[in-house]
């Protein structure tokens, strides 16, 4: 039966905000690893590297074959267009101009409010689908300094939607203070090897969204922020490892 307002949360379900990228991804593994119920959420604000949201479907059939009690807890997928988003940000996210930094300090790939606007829908859904727990892959420690991914963002847009909706969110934010190398690591404590090689293959990081080219560390053009970051984490993590290193 299809949960609604009207429905109490249940205590131990939970929302995940899932673009297709390698933080999200490890973060629906973290969900399915702790709740009995996990719904997922995309959105589709005209984002350059929009092929992030085709990979979602891979990733989680992926994470139901990795383990059963997954494939269990595993529920509905939900995209939400969001195309004012994209209309109203001039950013190298939303438009086909150059990655760089701006007077602000900030890498024009920075979407104001972007962050808030999901969290916010996702709060909105999950009140209507009767989940209590929110999950998101925002991290302050290996970022792009975007404000709305700091912990202090998060916390007080907790704050806000319990207030405004009447209700008890719980915001998880499980990569706030790691870094990519240790999201790797994360992702292998959860489903070992396996969780490890189907994010590298089919989750997508790249701003300009090029599935192209096979890195040792993903697919990716490998020379913007969000491929340097990756490559980073991962040969960091590879570095760590005493056995083989993944393919």
């Amino acid at each position: 039966m299809t949960a609604s307002a009207n429905t109490p949360a249940s205590l131990n379900s939970a929302l995940v905000v899932f673009s297709g990228g390698q933080d999200s991804a490890t973060c629906l593994a973290w969900a399915l690893d702790r709740f009995d119920r996990v719904e997922t959420l995309g959105f589709d604000y005209g984002q350059r590297h929009a092929v992030e949201l085709t990979c979602r479907d891979t990733l989680r059939t992926g994470m139901e074959q990795i383990d059963p009690t997954w494939k269990t807890a595993l529920g509905p997928d939900h995209t939400i267009a969001l195309d004012a988003l994209g209309k109203v940000s001039e950013t190298a996210l939303t438009r086909e101009t150059e990655i760089t930094m701006s007077e602000s300090g900030l890498p024009s790939t920075f979407v104001p409010g972007r962050n808030l606007i999901f969290l916010t829908f996702a709060a909105a859904l999950a009140y209507r689908r009767g989940l209590r727990h929110i999950v998101t892959g925002v991290c302050e420690t290996d970022y792009s300094g975007y404000p709305d991914c700091r912990d202090d963002t998060i916390k007080a847009m907790q704050v806000a939607l319990n207030l405004g909706m009447d209700t008890r969110f719980v915001l998880h934010t499980p990569l706030m203070w790691i870094d990519k190398a240790q999201t790797w690591a994360l992702a292998e404590s959860l489903g070992g090897e396996k969780l490890v090689t189907l994010i590298n293959h089919e989750s997508h990081s790249c701003y300009l969204g090029t599935r192209g080219t096979m890195h040792p560390w993903g697919h990716g053009c490998g020379t913007c922020p969000a491929c340097n970051l990756r490559r980073s984490g991962w040969e960091q993590y590879e570095a760590t490892l005493t056995g083989h290193p993944h393919g």
